[in-house]
């Protein structure tokens, strides 16, 4: 790990486990992505999910549907 990333994963992986409760397997499985979603949602600022429409035209397009 860099100078600046162990601090910084050190921080983060301590505010997912307070603020998420989230074990520290879990904060290290997690991709950015999904961190920063969960804390989106912990905030109440997450987006609205998806309606029935716009998910059967996502499978449609992804081949599932």
């Amino acid at each position: 790990m860099s100078e600046r990333f162990a601090p910084a994963a050190g921080r983060l992986a301590g505010a997912a486990g307070l603020w998420l409760g989230w074990p520290p397997h879990a904060f290290w499985q997690a991709t950015p992505a999904e961190l920063a979603a969960v804390m989106q949602a912990a905030r109440g600022d997450a987006p609205q999910p998806a309606d029935r429409e716009t998910l059967t035209r996502m499978m449609e397009a992804d081949g599932d549907g």
